[in-house]
């Protein structure tokens, strides 16, 4: 049962997509016993929130974010998982552009969070097209490097001094990391999921951790532990 669509929405309020997207979350946020209904029938289990890929509902859009405040206060653990595609690492003004986003977004829906760097077996393949090392983009290293790296076009010549204040604040909060995803590595899976375990207070046994480690080993091929946790998992 579905209770509302962007593409009713787009139909019958003559609005484009980004509009029609915000108006289904303030709509969901109005109707939010529905929601819960919905959820009432899922018991100990991961719920997975699909979101759409539109930056201003979780930048300054109010409406996931009351609807996120509503559910802690019944007790759901939720955690934020942020996904950013490798490529940007590559360019060092997209990247700074990334981290900003990464950290609006963590300000702003104020739950614990994760920031992933997706396809992060590519930036294996091609590690020649980046100015530093993995762990640079990962750890959010010393930003001032990423700004010697900026053109020197008049263009860009204009805004050096908001670029090293977007760089000055991100380094101020030092909140934002990335953790390195593989969809296919196990150990890359079993890493990611256990820091989000850990974001939302989740502790498991460890005959249940050897579960988990099964089931994703079937998942990426049926390896076994050792050839798993021996490989480089990028």
């Amino acid at each position: 049962m579905q209770l509302i669509t962007v593409e009713d929405v787009m139909q019958n309020c003559h609005l484009g997509p980004n509009g029609a997207l915000m108006y289904c979350m303030e709509y969901l946020e109005e109707n939010f016993d529905w929601l819960l209904n919905q959820l009432m029938h899922i018991k100990d289990s991961y719920i997975i929130f699909d979101m759409p890929g539109q930056v201003e509902l979780y930048t300054h859009h109010e409406s996931i974010k009351k609807i996120f405040l509503k559910l802690e206060k019944l007790n759901y653990h939720l955690c934020a998982v942020h996904l950013v595609d490798s490529h940007y690492c590559s360019d060092p003004p997209k990247f700074i552009s990334t981290l900003l986003l990464s950290l609006s977004t963590m300000m702003q829906i104020a739950l614990p969070h994760v920031n992933v760097l997706s396809k992060a077996d590519l930036l294996k393949k091609h590690s020649f097209k980046l100015d530093f090392g993995l762990d640079f983009y990962t750890d959010v290293l010393n930003l001032e490097y990423l700004l010697e790296l900026l053109d020197d076009g008049p263009f860009t010549n204009k805004y050096k001094k908001l670029n090293a204040a977007i760089v000055g604040l991100i380094q101020d909060y030092s909140l934002v990391s990335f953790i390195p995803l593989n969809v296919h590595s196990g150990k890359s899976l079993l890493e990611l999921k256990n820091a989000i375990d850990k974001a939302n207070g989740y502790i498991y046994g460890s005959g249940e951790e050897r579960s988990i480690q099964a089931l994703l080993s079937c998942a990426v091929g049926a390896r076994t532990e050792s050839e798993r946790f021996d490989v480089d998992y990028l």
